[in-house]
């Protein structure tokens, strides 16, 4: 069969994800319908009416594939014939040890190979509402500015709170740079609640000459101011759930965080059980490996340099290292673990498939990976064969599973608790043993551990890619077939 014999897949989004899925799909053989709203409708970000156009920084991050996540994910896309880094690459301006691109030259050429590959046909308009049913098969790419029409319509059919708001993000630390010689693993009044076991909270606690000091440190702190587009909005959109940004509640007197996150009530430090806390910070399981512990109430916009400074005051976390630093900013993303399969597809009607950053990635890398397996899976659904996960062990692997289903809901009752993240360290299954010597039989101490670490779990991941990308990503088998 012909590739104008297929039934077309529809991708609605013409931003990294969209682009992606549509190179994917029609790399293997099946015909595409790219929708993209501009210049039709345009949005209060975006400038031009190219495809893939980069609204805010023009870097891909560090492209590092032995020390650093990001670098992993950059290696498994090109691995996996990804137009995205293929265009980034062929456009990178000097940025160090980071890809960074010349934003025009790169859209330019994406919207170029794709306006030439046979398969792809762009229409411009706004899909207002979910797809029509004859559209059987449909990737969502619409990213944080998807249209009010369209995300009003995927509320009512997720039967979820709001899609857009303004959500305000608390930072996650990784586990194992926490000095549990300081904190101790306790719940608020030893209480189990929904899930838990009656110790599901990592403490850190306070004097009261520490805490007055970090309050202090808080109020004075720098913070990002909000984007145009933004800004003009923030009276009309509440943050989301009520979550107040920190330093916020810090400004409204010195005792608020002792009697709302920071409250030393119901618990009892195991390491000095006789002397009481004057405020404590919690930090609550965020994966289900048990890797990542996020902030509890520490939601925040202060600029990413005081964060880290701020919080390393807090004893416990005076090394912590950071998965994902605290933010605010309008968003658009689905209660993915709730209403996504590990396919990505809307459990409530799977014919919608979604990708990018509406799914609860964040980043232009890992929104065009999200649509790089996208395009994948729904190739394999219209060629008849098997939709095969990647290893969590991989880049792909770990943000797919933590997009739909590695994340834990809060085990006490309050607002969702799944935010969006990058791709980090963190979300992949640990080794099953951490390397002790390097390799000349020298004894690994202090970070020479942590990144013979990351080294390790960097080469398992492009390995086990590599395996899984032979039996299930070859395009040229599928074209032939």
């Amino acid at each position: 069969m012909s590739i104008t014999e297929k039934r077309p897949v529809h991708i609605i989004g013409g931003g990294l994800a969209g682009c992606e899925a549509a190179w994917q799909l029609a790399r293997r053989g099946v015909p595409v319908v790219l929708h993209e709203m501009r210049p039709e409708r345009g949005t209060e970000a975006h400038k031009t009416d190219a495809l893939a156009e980069l609204v805010c920084s023009n870097s891909f991050r560090s492209d590092d594939a032995q020390n650093n996540a990001v670098g992993v994910l950059h290696a498994e896309m090109r691995r996996l014939g990804s137009l995205i880094m293929a265009c980034a690459d062929s456009h990178q301006i000097p940025a160090g040890g980071a890809l960074a691109v010349d934003r025009e030259g790169f859209a330019a050429a994406v919207t170029e190979a794709l306006l030439a590959q046979p398969g792809i046909t762009l229409e411009r308009g706004e899909v207002a509402g979910l797809p029509p049913d004859e559209w059987d098969s449909v990737i969502i790419a619409t990213g944080p500015l998807t249209s009010p029409a369209l995300a009003e319509a995927i509320r009512a059919r997720t039967d979820e709170q709001a899609l857009a708001f303004f959500d305000a993000i608390a930072p996650i630390i990784h586990f194992d740079s926490i000095n549990m010689d300081v904190c101790w693993f306790q719940s608020r009044y030893d209480k189990m609640g929904p899930g838990g076991t009656g110790a599901d909270y990592i403490n850190c606690p306070m004097d009261k000459e520490q805490y007055e000091a970090f309050v202090a440190a808080l109020v004075a702190s720098d913070t990002v101011p909000f984007k145009d587009f933004e800004a003009g909005a923030i009276a009309a959109t509440p943050y989301f759930d009520g979550c107040l940004p920190i330093e916020v509640m810090a400004a409204r007197g010195p005792e608020t965080l002792r009697h709302g996150p920071m409250k030393p009530m119901g618990l009892t430090n195991a390491h000095n059980p006789t002397v009481k806390p004057y405020a404590v910070v919690q930090l609550r399981q965020d994966n289900a490996l048990g890797t990542l512990y996020n902030m509890v109430g520490f939601q925040t916009k202060a600029r990413h340099a005081e964060q880290v400074r701020l919080f390393r005051m807090i004893p416990g976390l005076e090394k912590a290292e950071f998965a994902r630093l605290g933010g605010l900013h309008r968003n658009t993303y689905l209660n993915s673990p709730r209403v996504l399969d590990s396919t990505l597809r809307l459990k409530a009607e799977p014919r919608l498939r979604f990708a990018g950053q509406i799914t609860g990635c964040e980043g232009y890398v890992e929104s065009s990976a999200m649509g790089l397996m996208a395009g994948l899976f729904a190739a394999a659904e219209r060629l008849g064969r098997e939709v095969a996960l990647p290893p969590a062990t991989t880049a792909h692997g770990a943000l797919i599973n933590h997009i739909t289903g590695g994340h834990i809901e809060t085990v006490e009752a309050g607002p969702r608790s799944f935010q969006p993240m990058n791709v980090n360290f963190g979300l992949f299954p640990p080794l099953d043993a951490n390397p002790t010597r390097d390799a000349d039989g020298n004894r690994l101490r202090g970070t020479q551990k942590t990144v013979a670490k990351k080294q390790v779990l960097a080469a398992r991941a492009l390995a086990d890619l590599d395996a899984w990308a032979l039996r299930h990503a070859d395009p040229a088998r599928e074209v032939a077939a």
